[in-house]
């Protein structure tokens, strides 16, 4: 009687790898660092068990790749804490910005809008220059100098006074004109903090400054007057 040729391979059954539940599953959930530690058990179990006995493979290798997905498990798990974290700071930013209603604050900026009250600012001088002149100019481009004298290194205090300078009530720009070859300082104009808004898709708190306009909390560059 003739027996039919044995080949150790010849018994092996395809295994199925994704089950019924993880294909109706959330492909964010089955791309997990969890899923596809579990679904790599699943395959190493499985080659071991259709391996071939007289071609076994090599067990370091298995500890090799779960080394790996153990490593991305403990990635992504980073990720998670980190993006709380990120909540959280945002969470207090706000708290704190809301704060701020109410007080003078001093933004980085050159544009204003001037009404009938008298607007405020302040230069970051590098170094003294023997002539500094302000520069406002309307939205027509209309410039109007205000001389300011000589001044020292430092923080240098203006005000401009719509009445005083015949300004009509509209939005402004601000330059300024020092000595020749001076670097150009930075210029911070002032106002009372009378609203804090967050926006709806995320982002900085944005702040509205009155004269300044509405800025983000980031471009405030001095709390108090």
């Amino acid at each position: 009687m003739s027996l039919a040729p044995f080949n150790a391979m010849s018994t092996d059954k395809p295994v199925s790898t994704v089950s019924e539940n993880q294909v109706k599953a959330n492909p964010t959930e089955m791309n997990s660092a969890e899923s596809l530690h579990n679904e790599f058990i699943t395959l190493m179990v499985a080659q071991i068990q259709n391996q071939d006995p007289l071609n076994p493979l090599d067990g370091t290798e298995y500890v090799g790749q779960l080394a790996q997905f153990s490593q991305v498990e403990s990635t992504e798990n980073m990720s998670k804490v980190m993006q709380n974290s990120m909540v959280l700071l945002d969470n207090m930013q706000v708290l704190s910005t809301a704060g701020l209603v109410g007080q003078t604050v001093y933004v980085d900026t050159e544009a204003f809008e001037l009404s009938e009250q008298v607007q405020k600012g302040k230069l970051e001088l590098q170094h003294a220059s023997n002539q500094v002149n302000l520069l406002i100019k309307d939205e027509y481009g209309q410039t109007t100098k205000v001389p300011m004298g000589g001044r020292a290194p430092g923080d240098v205090d203006f005000t401009i006074d719509p009445a005083t300078l015949g300004l009509k009530p509209g939005k402004y720009t601000v330059a300024v004109e020092l000595d020749e070859g001076l670097t150009q300082p930075n210029i911070l104009m002032s106002g009372e903090v009378a609203q804090v808004r967050v926006p709806s898709n995320g982002g900085a708190a944005l702040v509205n400054v009155a004269g300044v306009g509405s800025v983000p909390f980031y471009q405030i560059s001095q709390f108090g007057a």
